[in-house]
C-alpha cells in the first residue's frame, strides 16, 4: 500500500537535492538511476495523481506474485501527469540512446 506522505517526503528530498545541484538535468538523471522504483507525483482531482517513471515491470511482479518484495523507491513532484509522461520518455534508456545516435 502507498504512504502518500511518504512520497511526498521523497519528492521534496529530491527537489532539494536537484535544487542545490549544479546540473540539475543530470541530478535528475542520477535519482532516477539510483533507485529501482521511481513514480512522479502531481497535483490532481482526486488529490495526488501517480505515474511510474521507472519500475512497471518491478510493480507488475510485486502485483502479480501477490508477494512482497524488497526494493528501492522514490518520488518525483511534477506538475501534472503531462510533465510526468514527458519526464519518464526523456529517462528511458531506449529514449536516451536513440537520442545520442541522432
Amino acid at each position: 500500500m502507498l504512504n502518500f506522505d511518504e512520497l511526498r517526503e521523497l519528492a521534496a528530498d529530491v527537489r532539494v537535492f536537484v535544487d542545490v545541484a549544479e546540473d540539475k538535468a543530470e541530478a535528475l538523471r542520477t535519482v532516477i538511476r539510483a533507485y529501482d522504483v521511481v513514480l512522479a507525483i502531481f497535483p490532481s482531482g482526486d488529490g495526488m495523481g501517480l505515474h511510474v517513471i521507472k519500475g512497471k515491470e518491478i510493480l507488475d511482479k510485486i502485483a502479480k506474485s501477490r508477494a512482497h518484495a524488497t526494493y528501492s523507491h522514490t518520488a518525483i513532484a511534477v506538475p501534472d501527469l503531462e510533465h510526468a509522461e514527458v519526464l519518464k520518455l526523456l529517462t528511458t534508456p531506449a529514449q536516451v540512446a536513440q537520442r545520442i545516435a541522432a
